[in-house]
């Protein structure tokens, strides 16, 4: 399956309408199935399966790593796991509704108390900085890696970068939390040279910072998310609780902080500011 296809359009220009073929990003669905029964359907762009599978698996809490999967078979718009140790809890919580658009994923309160309760732990400090400078680079270098973006210009993209800015994994969706997927689940099946937890990388998403995505890093372990779009309140205080250090509008020039900001530095300092509440955020401006 491809991730785009190539449609019939009309493009009406200024000087006149005219026939054309133009490639538009792929959107289907995708079940995903725990020995043998169904546990979750998302809208996903095809491409990397699996590791969007295994991803969703392990950032919903019910695997904790790539050992509790013994094998995972893909077939046309289906993933389906055998795992080493399957709890019936998987199936019989009633409260979780796993049915995914490419727009919200998991959404409602279910998801917000199945992360709060979760025993993900809070985020290390101390152990990863990350140069402002360096941090103004990446949009740009998450854009260029962006090729099937370049095709339709329809797709989202997550990104793993170490703390020198350079890029280790890039994957790419119709669903912002799809492509997060994939880039943890790469790691979770240890395609990529990172290993859980992701205590050493950041993760730059190409659209806006919401609740879903922060509760996915924090999963991974990821203490730096930044965003090229905005946040949303639920993402803010989530961030803070799990004191990871959330970045949103970034830019070549400029960028806003909204929690925890002594893990970026500038002028060979770090920030150290005392965040307000959620909602009146700490505004960063470089130039």
């Amino acid at each position: 399956m491809s991730s785009f296809l190539h449609l019939p359009v009309i493009h009406a220009r200024p000087e006149g309408p005219t026939d054309a073929l133009d490639p538009v990003a792929t959107e289907e669905p995708l079940e995903i199935l725990v020995n043998g029964r169904n546990l979750a359907i998302t809208m996903r762009t095809p491409g990397h399966d699996e590791e969007l599978a295994a991803g969703f698996l392990f950032t919903e809490g019910l695997i904790r790593s790539g050992s509790g999967i013994r094998s995972i078979t893909g077939v046309g718009n289906r993933v389906s796991f055998e795992l080493t140790d399957p709890s019936e809890a998987i199936f019989n919580r009633q409260d979780r509704r796993f049915a995914m658009t490419s727009a919200c994923g998991v959404c409602g309160k279910a998801s917000i108390d199945s992360i709060f309760a979760s025993d993900c732990a809070l985020l290390p400090t101390g152990t990863f900085v990350v140069e402002a400078e360096i941090l103004h680079d990446l949009p740009a270098l998450l854009r260029k890696a962006q090729t099937v973006f370049d095709q339709t210009g329809g797709l989202h993209a997550a990104a793993l970068f170490d703390a020198d800015g350079n890029l280790g994994l890039i994957r790419e969706d119709v669903g912002r939390h799809n492509a997060v997927d994939k880039v943890i689940g790469a790691v979770v099946l240890e395609r990529d040279s990172a290993r859980l937890p992701l205590h050493n990388r950041l993760l730059l998403v190409s659209g806006r910072a919401s609740f879903e995505l922060v509760q996915k890093a924090a999963m991974a372990g990821i203490p730096v998310l930044a965003a090229v779009g905005a946040p949303s309140t639920l993402a803010v205080e989530t961030a803070q609780r799990f004191g990871m250090t959330l970045v949103g509008f970034l830019r070549h020039d400029r960028f806003n902080i909204y929690s925890r900001g002594e893990r970026i530095r500038t002028l060979g300092a770090p920030l150290r500011s005392t965040l307000p509440p959620p909602g009146n955020p700490l505004h960063v401006t470089l130039k």
